[in-house]
């Protein structure tokens, strides 16, 4: 077994490796992304694809290129799973679920629970379809890492029972404030989650988003429960060093 890493590709996309070695893409942007270093974005292995929504900055508008290349089993809920479908995806690689259902995938236990975003579904730079709700995710290691992927979201109470039900020790949430939550509402996020580790994102990239992570810092100061990691992106966290 090896150790679980955490890496920020850049903006929302995010790139687990689990303790067997496989390899977890959250919110896949990779074409086209100008915030992921020179590189990165030409990901040749991807075992599983998580999906919080259909925006296009978490949905790559080529995902069926990523998908023919990589050949990964993918999550997403039940909107962006048949636009994916009517995209002649094979339907084999996708697993259904919904919210607070759980399922097994390559030794890791993953849970999809709600968030509070209304998305839909870009087809070209200006089309857009299928509107929907998003999600979240409770990934669960076997090595007893649990990780919160909060997608994009504002602040929610239910994020109490998240933290008592799933336990997580790592949580990883948005900070842009407008279209998510800001540093305030994501200070709150943290006290809620009570999480031994926070990893903020969806920051300092668009026009919209170019907040830097002082304020979040500031918010969160007296927090001193949990662990602020500010990564850029690129940046690699060892989880088992925590």
């Amino acid at each position: 077994m090896i150790n679980t890493k955490i890496q920020l590709l850049g903006h929302a996309t995010f790139k687990l490796t689990t303790p067997e070695d496989k390899i977890i893409i959250v919110d896949p942007w990779l074409i086209d992304n100008p915030y992921i270093p020179a590189g990165l974005e030409n990901q040749n292995v991807i075992d599983l694809i998580l999906i919080t929504h259909g925006h296009e900055d978490h949905f790559d508008i080529h995902i069926k290129d990523i998908i023919k290349k990589t050949n990964p089993k993918i999550i997403a809920n039940n909107i962006c799973r048949r636009y994916l479908i009517e995209q002649d995806v094979p339907e084999q690689l996708l697993e259904p679920m919904n919210y607070g259902g759980t399922i097994n995938v390559f030794d890791v236990k993953l849970s999809m629970v709600t968030a509070f975003h209304n998305a839909h579904i870009f087809v070209t730079d200006r089309k857009i379809t299928y509107p929907h709700a998003s999600n979240g995710f409770i990934v669960r290691l076997s090595d007893r890492t649990t990780i919160y992927f909060a997608g994009d979201t504002c602040v929610f109470g239910d994020m109490k029972l998240i933290s008592e039900i799933y336990k997580p020790n790592i949580a990883v949430i948005p900070i842009g404030d407008r279209s998510m939550m800001g540093a305030l509402e994501a200070s709150y996020a943290v006290k809620l989650l009570n999480t031994k580790h926070v990893i903020p994102f969806h920051y300092g990239t668009f026009p919209e988003h170019t907040q830097t992570s002082d304020e979040f810092l500031e918010m969160t100061k007296d927090c001193t429960h949990c662990t602020i990691h500010i990564l850029k992106a690129g940046e690699i966290l060892t989880c088992n060093e925590l």
